[in-house]
């Protein structure tokens, strides 16, 4: 077909590329857009080494010579997903020199997305194994649930907390779902409404501006007529593309949903259905989990980092373990201090300002590592407010297979991975009869994807053998939806992560340890997820697959499932009860900036990633201005 992308031998990825040399600082001097990123990512030339000076020799406080870097920069950004990515987006296209530390290796889209593999080409079948939790093509090529040498623990008597880190060039921009949602007005002022957790010192208002900047850069889909729904904004005109029309199944769903008056609307994926700066729009040729070589969804790697890198004022390092963030006599930032994870050596590196964006928990972990005489507790912690407050969102999972969608005649199934529609809160006027507060929404799935061994699923019921389980695979195969709820978490005491007294990682740096327990009013929202789901599943003529538990503490997830753990370092209006301002300026030291979903006061239905970027490119615009005017 004229336009579509050469089918690519298939790929097996086990290690980094060769073309990846770990500690090795990366620089463009004059960069391209995507089309030329993968001509110019095999040019050793643009590479401009910044490792290892050999001189302004100084001590690490865990160890080893740490060696401090001698080139100008205006701001290190450590992290390089969402937050880390849109704060050197915006930095160098200000004019800032940028220096960018990521604990991960170099991760190239162009050449590592698996875009046309089947599962069937993959090593089991491409089923989870322990390395690759999310399936072998999944595009978190290191990094997951457990990092070997990184460990971290869980306290004694908390309830289960898994931690998710992608240790990679893009953080979990390369295998997030592109849901793309904006928080509601209400979201910002919960306390206000209902008493419950703490309102944002910001309003909609105050960022719906910056929403409308990033939903255009990155491209989400999702134009439809207003729909006056409570809190769920309508994006005004122009700010999104238009949807794909609803699969088969969508249709058949929405159905249920309708009946029991319960609106179904267009999903809000930042996947492009046209083609943008030098993005090619969406073939729906892969799940999105395993990142995209057309640059059709969001990734950092593919939008913030290329025209990032074009300025020729950002400078990227891999594998920089960041663990502590240095003061000068001042009382302000100077530098970070990391330690190569392919070496062991420590380095420091200098720069006007500090902004950190590696992950909510690795954030806080940097900022309670960063002692001192003048914060014996951790950077920013002399109100104990670092590590506290750690959210994610509610996850439920039920799974129902419809008699009505089998043995049909085969229907165009072809779409994005990210819904087409979703269920939006409902119930905003019905706390009090649903036992609740907040509330959460629907995402499901379904239809003939690209099979995989899941498919056994089909079969748990049916004995057959040979050509008559051949049969009944064909007659059921596109004939299972899950309705996946995920909802609103109302901070409290007993989630939050702290340093553990003894537990450290390879390089002796001390380790997080989690506390976390799910509230009252989580596991009865959890509750009414299923309820919900099966009545669904019911209305349409259905049965749920497998055993469901209805209790609603057993059927939450765990701590951290969702990878949407928020909170840590979060804004407010004083320093007494927060760790930044609304810019996500620190209190303590004015020229160090946090900009992950570390800041995050509530943690809404919605999917965090939107928000995250639009705040950090608030932030980031904040920092130029106090950099422009002399500032920092």
């Amino acid at each position: 077909m004229q336009g579509q992308p050469a089918r690519p031998k298939a790929l097996v990825r086990r290690s980094p590329p060769e073309r990846v040399r770990p500690g090795v600082a990366l620089r463009v001097l004059a960069g391209p857009q995507l089309p030329e990123l993968r001509r110019l990512r095999g040019d050793a030339s643009w590479r401009a080494g910044v490792s290892a000076p050999t001189s302004g020799l100084q001590l690490s406080c865990f160890g080893g010579a740490s060696v401090a870097a001698t080139e100008p920069y205006d701001v290190i950004v450590v992290g390089s997903g969402a937050g880390g990515g849109m704060s050197a987006y915006h930095l160098t296209r200000s004019g800032l020199k940028v220096l960018m530390l990521e604990a991960g290796r170099d991760y190239d889209p162009v050449a590592e997305t698996p875009m046309y593999n089947t599962n069937a080409e993959a090593p089991l079948r491409g089923v989870s194994t322990p390395d690759k939790p999310f399936g072998f093509y999944d595009a978190t090529v290191d990094g997951g649930w457990e990092v070997p040498n990184e460990p971290y623990t869980v306290a004694e008597g908390s309830e289960p907390f898994i931690w998710w880190r992608p240790r990679m060039l893009g953080g979990r921009t390369n295998h997030w779902g592109r849901i793309s949602l904006r928080f509601g007005p209400l979201d910002f002022k919960p306390k206000s409404r209902d008493g419950l957790g703490h309102d944002w010192p910001i309003t909609y208002d105050d960022l719906a501006p910056w929403y409308d900047r990033t939903e255009k850069l990155i491209g989400v889909t999702g134009a439809a007529p207003p729909r006056g729904l409570v809190n769920t904004p309508d994006s005004p005109p122009g700010c999104l593309m238009e949807s794909p029309p609803p699969r088969a199944f969508e249709i058949f769903y929405a159905r249920a949903f309708e009946a029991m008056g319960i609106p179904v609307v267009p999903m809000h994926g930042a996947v492009v259905t046209q083609a943008m700066e030098g993005r090619n729009t969406c073939v729906f040729a892969t799940p999105c989990g395993r990142g995209c070589a057309i640059g059709a969804n969001f990734q950092s790697t593919t939008v913030l980092i290329p025209p990032a890198l074009a300025t020729g004022n950002l400078t990227i390092r891999t594998n920089a373990l960041v663990y502590q963030v240095d003061l000068d006599r001042t009382g302000k930032a100077k530098g970070v201090t990391f330690v190569d994870r392919a070496t062991g050596a420590h380095h420091s590196v200098t720069a006007r300002a500090v902004v950190l964006a590696a992950g909510s928990g690795e954030t806080a972990r940097i900022l309670l590592n960063s002692k001192s005489a003048a914060f014996p507790d951790g950077l920013c912690n002399a109100h104990g407010m670092v590590g506290r407050y750690l959210m994610d969102s509610v996850g439920v999972n039920v799974t129902g297979r419809f008699p009505a969608l089998e043995d049909l005649p085969p229907t165009n199934d072809d779409g994005m991975s990210v819904s087409h529609t979703y269920v939006p809160w409902w119930g905003y006027d019905r706390h009090e009869a649903l036992g609740f507060p907040r509330g959460y929404h629907i995402e499901i799935g379904g239809g003939r994807q690209m099979p995989s061994m899941s498919v056994a699923r089909l079969l748990e019921d049916d004995a057959s053998v040979g050509e008559d389980l051949r049969a009944a695979l064909r007659r059921r195969y596109g004939s299972v939806i899950s309705f996946n709820g995920r909802g609103e978490m109302i901070p409290n005491d007993d989630c939050y992560c702290e340093l553990d007294p003894q537990a450290k990682d390879k390089w002796g740096i001390p380790v997080l340890r989690f506390h976390w327990r799910w509230g009252e009013a989580e596991t009865r929202q959890a509750a009414h997820m299923v309820t919900t789901f099966l009545e669904v599943i019911d209305r349409l003529g259905g049965k749920p697959v497998g055993e469901v538990e209805r209790d609603g503490r057993k059927a939450i997830s765990k701590g951290g499932e969702m990878i949407h753990e928020v909170g840590t370092a979060r804004m407010g209006a004083s320093e007494r009860d927060s760790v930044v301002n609304e810019y996500g300026q620190a209190w303590a030291v004015p020229n160090l900036f946090v900009t992950d979903g570390a800041v995050l006061v509530s943690s809404p239905d919605k999917n965090p990633t939107l928000s995250i970027l639009a705040l950090a490119w608030r932030s980031s615009d904040h920092l130029a201005n106090l950099a422009k005017r002399g500032e920092l």
